[in-house]
């Protein structure tokens, strides 16, 4: 039987059966014309995907709902699904409906924040649907940036900078500094792979998808000793003594969970708002690169799969870096002639370091 309005309350609901498909669900509309048109609507969205089946009108609001519940990044998908609506087609969506909602969504917006808020959320959907089968394949075009150079900090600033930590953010600032790891990468370290003897810490996933071993000079081996480690567990703790939470977040370069005490010691240290957590990467990549001019080195180091990313670093740094990073501690060249070469199996190294 065709679908009926019944009333709960303030709100009309449906019920009935339409092409084999039993409904009894809330409108949450309280207006009764309102609710007749989301009836007519929703009844004859029921008999065309019984007609023509799920994919061809599958829509956008249910394929990032599934993408969410599959544990992908839901941050910026409320407006863009409220700006779609629950109707609108997963395989009508193509380039020109992405323009559209930008201008509505991001009309003022930097090419950046559009690939980051927009383009990158509306991919990352399409491309489950589409290895799930309920679409065909299609890329949509990303806006292209200005190229900028990385922000990185002098030797000065970085000691200004070391010097307005807090207790609890001083070792991670000498970590990311000494490392170039990752934030996340850097507040999942657990004790048990992190060798302050050796000097080198194995930070496990990383956003590439393989393990890395990273290699830190003596002053952040000084300073991790000075602050004191944990017996066990996580070797970077929340004020309250917890293992920070580790997420897929996409606000990593921007430090994540510690963003407020760094943006604090940023502050004191007179840094303007282009540094952050991810500045310590660019921080490292260029004073490496500075010391040892070799490019290979640089990439297996610090994880990079693609030359043209790491090249960046090669053409940063004055004359004067290497002697200057070198006065304050910071000693990134190579320790041998092996060292020199890409480290292939970090898991024999991980033995030989263990005493296995």
């Amino acid at each position: 039987m065709p679908l009926k309005l019944l009333r709960r309350g303030e709100i009309w609901y449906l019920r009935g059966t339409v092409a084999g498909q039993r409904v009894y669900e809330s409108t949450r509309i309280g207006d009764k014309r309102q609710a007749e048109i989301y009836r007519a609507r929703r009844e004859a969205e029921i008999i065309e995907r019984a007609s023509f089946g799920k994919a061809v009108t599958y829509t956008f609001a249910e394929a990032a709902l599934a993408y969410m519940q599959s544990g992908g990044e839901g941050k910026y998908l409320a407006r863009i699904i409220q700006h779609f609506g629950p109707r609108f087609r997963l395989g009508d969506l193509d380039n020109d409906a992405v323009n559209r909602a930008a201008q509505v969504l991001y009309p003022n917006a930097a090419p950046a924040t559009i690939n980051r808020q927009l383009i990158t959320p509306i991919s990352a959907v399409f491309n489950m649907a589409s290895d799930d089968g309920k679409v065909s394949a299609r890329r949509f075009r990303r806006r292209k940036e200005p190229k900028a150079l990385p922000r990185w900090l002098t030797p000065e600033e970085a000691e200004r900078l070391l010097e307005a930590c807090d207790g609890r953010l001083l070792p991670i600032v000498a970590f990311l500094l000494g490392t170039g790891a990752r934030t996340g990468e850097a507040l999942g370290l657990s004790t048990k792979h992190l060798y302050l003897e050796s000097q080198q810490a194995h930070v496990g996933i990383t956003k590439n998808g393989d393990g890395k071993m990273v290699e830190f000079p003596t002053r952040t081996k000084r300073i991790l000793a000075a602050c004191g480690l944990p017996e066990a567990g996580a070797v970077f703790r929340t004020p309250k003594g917890k293992p920070y939470r580790i997420t897929n977040d996409l606000g990593d370069k921007l430090g994540g969970q510690i963003k407020g005490a760094f943006d604090a010691a940023r502050k004191a240290a007179q840094l303007g708002e282009d540094v952050t957590p991810h500045t310590l990467r660019h921080t490292w990549a260029t004073w490496h690169y500075a010391q040892n001019k070799d490019l290979i080195l640089l990439m297996d180091r610090g994880g990079w799969k693609r030359p043209e990313i790491a090249m960046g670093y090669t053409k940063l740094a004055p004359a004067d870096l290497p002697d200057r990073v070198y006065a304050y501690g910071w000693d990134f060249r190579a320790r041998s002639v092996q060292d020199a070469q890409p480290i292939k199996d970090f898991g024999n190294k991980i033995k030989v370091m263990r005493g296995a």
